[in-house]
């Protein structure tokens, strides 16, 4: 037995892309990878969506050190934030459910990668690019942190996987309601008087 599904609850704007189960498909496949190389990879590194990722990261450096030179280090882990957040909030604005949750699995990809830096903090084994300054280990030193690297990280990663597991089971609720949404018929009102009108002979 099918239960209705209020479609309202799952709409992101009025006029929203319904979602397709291709879309859905889609959306579970790429947040699959993503775990599959971060969890079983032995580098747990995607290929093409981590380049571009670390093409961001390193174009943060210079443009935010414009700004301030004591912020050059933050300017990494920024541009691998705030572009997948640009992404979900264009995707939102639009009614794109499908490209939301994509988004929103790019977002929770980069905290992988976040946290796995940040783990390297105090043993610096990863390959560095750039000037090799090891951006992590700069930040949690000026924070007197560095020997909660490994927490951190490990809180970083929780955070990604929530959101990962998050963006998926809201795209699917929104799929199932839309799916079912022939099934939940809004309930028209009938004021007093029709009714009346309608129980006269």
């Amino acid at each position: 037995m099918k239960l209705p599904v209020e479609r309202e609850n799952f709409q992101i704007t009025p006029g929203a892309a319904p979602v397709s189960l291709g879309g859905l498909l889609a959306v579970l496949v790429f947040g699959a990878v993503c775990l599959g190389f971060h969890w079983f990879g032995r580098d747990g590194w995607v290929p093409l969506l981590d380049s571009a990722n670390l093409a961001l990261h390193e174009a943060g450096h210079p443009l935010v050190g414009i700004f301030s030179a004591r912020a050059t280090v933050y300017g990494g882990t920024l541009f691998q934030l705030v572009f997948p957040l640009a992404a979900a909030w264009h995707f939102r604005r639009t009614g794109n459910p499908v490209g939301l949750a994509a988004a929103l699995l790019w977002l929770g990809e980069n905290l992988f990668n976040i946290a796995r830096y940040m783990a390297d903090a105090r043993v610096q084994e990863l390959p560095l690019v750039g000037s090799g300054d090891h951006d992590w280990t700069e930040i949690f030193g000026r924070w007197g942190i560095l020997h909660l690297d490994g927490r951190i990280a490990s809180l970083t990663r929780g955070c990604g996987l929530l959101l990962t597991a998050g963006a998926v089971l809201w795209l699917y609720r929104r799929w199932r309601a839309d799916s079912q949404g022939g099934l939940a018929q809004p309930t028209k009102k009938i004021s007093p008087r029709d009714r009346n009108a309608r129980s006269r002979p």
